[in-house]
């Protein structure tokens, strides 16, 4: 598509965009946009919090409770905390009742109700107070933004020590959640703005030219030059519990507040992998299984699976004539990258599939399988999670990166786009901002 038909086209959108919006009562589902911060290999979206021109960039944590930032970097006129034994605490997975002895400001306050926020990346927690604030989101009718709407109720999140920065992308100051607790930053929008309880994500591969999408209250979505919904084109598969928390922190009886899949088989060219159908599964104490994480680079696999599919890939390149080269770590399998054709859906290398339950599967091509790891040199981009994991399978983003997945919470189902089409056209598209 010529530069002048494109320009043209996403005026178009803009002008539908607007005028579409502007008819609602109410605003239609949300959309942030998504980067990826391609050093820290992190993603991260900005939230208008507070003031309506005022960015705060936050990476996303699929398995995070609630939002935490910096609030020092920020103006807060509109901040209030919430009170130790109020309602609104009750409500949330308090840690009980926090205090302050410097001078008074957002995040320093007496008598605050207390919640506990985690780094994923340095394994730090910390208990701060819960405080709310105006925040502000763009609607979209699935093709183009619209108008910007403040949520009815303010919203909650609690100010990070600085510290607790360590190890996040530098052009972030903190993290937003997306797990399934009412703090998580869709529960809310989708509770105070009455939208179905879904939300879906397309994170982006690149960081050159593309954004990523994050959409809350369900669809339609629309990636020109599909014409198609996606959301009418995803294989679904049932969320499992795993009736133990995940979280650092958690009281007995908890369970976790992270998503978990049945998957039931791994494979390589439709060869099946060897794998201890026992590690797939979840036991009482919580261990085993598989999740999804935006926090976990590349899946993350029990040692004995890993072994397993990086011998079994091997084979498969063999046959297909790919030169082996040294492995660079944390990677076990790489080749060079002249001895491997490229197609729209990336390298042309054998293709994995994760069997799902409902005898679904969810194919991994080239471009979510492989990673350039420096000049004429790929790896496979799945890396040995250890031989006692707490989860046998972490699907990580590089894995997750131009699907559109769809997290259904109203009938606890992930949903996920496999069409070609839909891969020849990927989730960078320019969006009209």
């Amino acid at each position: 598509m010529s530069s002048s038909i494109r320009y043209s086209l996403l005026i178009f959108l803009l002008a539908v965009g607007i005028s579409s919006a502007a008819a609602q009562s109410k605003p239609r589902p949300s959309h942030f946009s998504i980067r990826k911060d391609a050093k820290a290999l992190q993603y991260y979206i900005s939230l208008q919090v507070s003031e309506r021109e005022q960015y705060v960039p936050v990476v996303l944590d699929l398995g995070g409770q609630h939002t935490w930032f910096d609030c020092d970097t920020y103006k807060l006129p509109t901040y209030k905390p919430i009170g130790c034994g109020t309602t609104k605490c009750n409500n949330v997975k308090s840690d009980g009742c926090m205090g302050c002895n410097l001078p008074r400001k957002p995040g320093c306050t007496n008598n605050t109700c207390g919640v506990s926020s985690y780094n994923p990346y340095t394994n730090d927690l910390y208990a701060q107070g819960l405080g709310e604030d105006n925040l502000y989101v763009v609607d979209t009718n699935g093709m183009s933004i619209g108008l910007t709407y403040e949520l009815p109720k303010p919203f909650p999140f609690s100010c990070a020590d600085s510290d607790l920065l360590r190890g996040l992308s530098k052009e972030t100051k903190g993290m937003t959640g997306l797990a399934n607790t009412i703090t998580s930053l869709h529960s809310q929008i989708t509770t105070k703005f009455r939208f179905p309880h879904k939300f879906a994500l397309c994170l982006p591969s690149s960081t050159q030219y593309s954004l990523g999408d994050i959409f809350i209250g369900g669809g339609p979505y629309y990636y020109l030059p599909y014409t198609k919904d996606i959301a009418k084109e995803l294989i679904t598969t049932k969320f499992v519990i795993n009736p133990v928390s995940t979280y650092p922190i958690y009281t007995e009886g908890d369970h976790s507040d992270e998503y978990f899949i049945d998957v039931t088989s791994i494979s390589v060219d439709k060869r099946p992998v060897s794998v201890n159908a026992a590690l797939l599964s979840i036991d009482k104490l919580g261990n085993g299984g598989t999740k999804l994480s935006t926090v976990t680079a590349f899946t993350k696999l029990e040692t004995s699976i890993y072994k397993s599919l990086v011998s079994d890939f091997k084979k498969a390149a063999a046959l297909r004539k790919m030169k082996r080269v040294a492995s660079v770590a944390p990677f076990g399998a790489c080749f060079k990258a002249s001895s491997v054709t490229k197609s729209q859906t990336g390298p042309v290398v054998p293709y994995i599939d994760i069997g799902l339950a409902g005898k679904q599967h969810w194919r991994f091509y080239g471009a979510n399988s492989m990673v350039s790891v420096k000049k004429d040199v790929l790896c496979l981009a799945f890396v040995d999670g250890g031989s006692k994991p707490r989860t046998s399978v972490v699907i990580g983003g590089h894995q997750m990166e131009e699907y559109l997945i769809e997290f259904d919470l109203v009938s606890s189902k992930l949903g996920i786009s496999t069409s070609l089409l839909f891969r020849n056209t990927t989730c960078t598209q320019s969006r009209v901002m």
